[in-house]
C-alpha cells in the first residue's frame, strides 16, 4: 500500500485517526496548561518539566501490571475507557485550590492507565490495515500527532494568553470526552487478539519473551534512549522561553511532520533500514546549538530541523514488527510505547534537575550530547550483531 487514497478508503482508519486526534489535542493543550500552572505556582523548571512529562514515568508501573491486556482485552472498550479516565482526571486538576501533591497524584494515576493505550492503538492499527500498509498508516498517524501538537501548542499558547490555565484544562477534559465518543461510535467492537486473561504473570512472561532476543533488545533501546533524552531537553521549553514555549513546541511538531512524510511516503522501503542512525543523529545534533543560548527564532529553527529525526521511530517500529510474532504485536508495541514514555519522563526529570543546577540552555545541550553518544553506541552494537550468525526469531 503506497497510496494515501487507498489508505483512507480502508474501513475504520479515519475514525481511528479522529479519535486519536482529539486525544492528542487534549494531551497537548492540557500538558502545556498544566506545565504553565505549575511553573507559575512554583517557579521551578524541575516541577514544570515533571508535570508535563512525569506521568510517563508512571507508565512503568502499568507496564509491569497491565500490559498483557494490550492483546487480551477488547480494543474499543479499552480506548473508550482510557479517554473517559483522562477526561475525569484532567477535570479534577482544573479544580481551584487543588494542592500540588494531588495534582501529581492524578498525573501518576493517568500514567499508570495510559500504559495500555500505546499497545492497544498499535495492535488495533495492525488489524485495521494490511501488513504492507502499516508503515504508511503509521506515518500518517505520526504526522497527525505532529499536526495536532503544532496546532495544539500554538492554540494552547494563545488560549493561555486569553484564559487561565484551569480553563484550558477544562477544555482538554472536553476533548478527551470527545475522543471517547468518536471511539465508541466510529470503531467496530473486536474481540481480543490473544487468548487468556490479562495478569501480572502474563505481562512479565511476555515482557521477558520479547526482551530475550538480542536484536529486539537493541531495537527497543534504539526506540527509547536517543528519543527520550531529546524529549527530556524539550521539556525545558517552558523554563527556557516562558513566553514562547508554544512556538517552540509547534515548530518541533512541524519538523516531525516533515520527517514522517519523507520516510513514510517518499523513501523507498529498501532504503528505510539505512536511515535509522542518521535520523537519530539529526534528532540531537541541532540541540548542541543551544549552548549559545539562541533567541526564539533560531531556537525554533533548530527545533524544527531536529524533529525531522523523529522519523527514525518509523524505521525502528518496522524492524520491531519484523522481529515479533503477530499475536504479540500489541504487547510489543505497548512495551515500545511504555518504554519510550518512561525514558522521556526520566529524561525530563533529569533535564529539570540539571536546569536547576545550571540553566535550561546548558541542560538541553547536555541531553543532546547524551543522545548522540547513545545513538553511536547502539549503531556500533547493531553492526556487530549483524556480523554474527542470524539469530532465530523464535517468539
Amino acid at each position: 500500500m503506497r497510496s494515501y487514497q487507498t489508505l483512507f478508503r480502508t474501513p475504520e482508519f479515519t475514525p481511528f485517526l479522529l479519535s486519536f486526534a482529539a486525544f492528542a489535542a487534549a494531551q497537548t493543550i492540557g500538558g502545556l496548561a498544566l506545565g504553565t500552572l505549575v511553573f507559575r505556582a512554583t517557579g521551578s523548571p524541575f516541577l514544570s518539566a515533571l508535570s508535563m512529562f512525569g506521568p510517563q514515568l508512571a507508565q512503568l508501573v502499568g507496564a509491569m501490571f497491565l500490559l498483557s491486556g494490550a492483546d487480551r482485552l477488547p480494543p474499543r472498550a479499552i480506548l473508550t475507557g482510557l479517554s473517559l479516565a483522562f477526561a475525569a482526571g484532567t477535570a479534577v486538576q482544573a479544580m481551584p485550590g487543588l494542592p500540588l501533591w494531588a495534582v501529581f497524584g492524578v498525573l501518576l494515576a493517568q500514567g499508570v492507565v495510559a500504559s495500555l493505550g500505546g499497545g492497544v492503538r498499535g495492535g488495533l492499527l495492525t488489524e485495521i490495515l494490511p501488513k504492507d500498509g502499516y508503515v504508511l498508516g503509521r506515518s500518517v498517524y505520526s504526522m497527525l500527532w505532529g499536526l495536532t501538537q503544532m496546532a495544539g501548542f500554538a492554540t494552547g499558547g494563545v488560549l493561555l494568553a486569553l484564559l487561565s490555565p484551569r480553563t484550558c484544562l477544562l477544555l482538554a477534559a472536553a476533548l478527551y470526552a470527545l475522543s471517547a465518543l468518536v471511539t465508541r461510535l466510529g470503531l467496530t467492537a473486536r474481540p481480543p487478539r490473544a487468548s487468556g486473561r490479562p495478569s501480572l504473570a502474563a505481562t512479565w512472561r511476555t515482557n521477558a519473551l520479547l526482551w530475550s532476543s538480542r536484536p529486539r533488545r537493541l531495537t527497543y533501546l534504539g526506540l527509547w534512549v536517543p528519543n527520550g533524552l531529546v524529549i527530556g531537553g524539550d521539556s525545558l521549553y517552558v523554563s527556557y522561553a516562558p513566553g514562547a514555549a508554544g512556538t517552540l513546541y509547534a515548530c518541533g511538531a512541524l519538523g516531525m511532520i516533515a520527517g514522517d512524510l519523507l520516510v513514510g511516503r517518499l523513501v523507498p522501503p529498501a532504503w528505510r533500514p539505512r536511515l535509522a542512525t542518521p535520523l537519530r543523529l539529526l534528532l540531537a545534533v541541532p540541540y548542541l546549538f543551544f549552548v549559545l543560548r539562541p533567541g526564539v527564532a533560531l531556537s525554533a529553527v533548530a527545533a524544527a530541523v531536529a524533529s525531522v529525526g523523529f522519523a527514525a521511530t518509523l524505521v525502528l517500529q518496522e524492524r520491531l514488527l519484523a522481529l515479533t510474532p503477530d499475536d504479540l504485536a500489541g504487547h510489543a508495541l505497548g512495551l515500545h510505547a511504555t518504554g519510550t514514555a518512561a525514558l522521556q519522563g526520566t529524561a525530563a526529570a533529569l533535564a529539570g534537575a540539571l536546569a536547576q543546577l545550571t540553566s535550561p540552555a546548558t541542560a538541553m545541550t547536555l541531553m543532546a550530547a547524551g543522545s548522540i553518544t547513545a545513538t553511536l553506541t547502539l549503531a556500533a552494537l547493531t553492526t556487530h550483531e549483524a556480523r554474527r550468525p542470524t539469530e532465530s526469531r523464535g517468539a
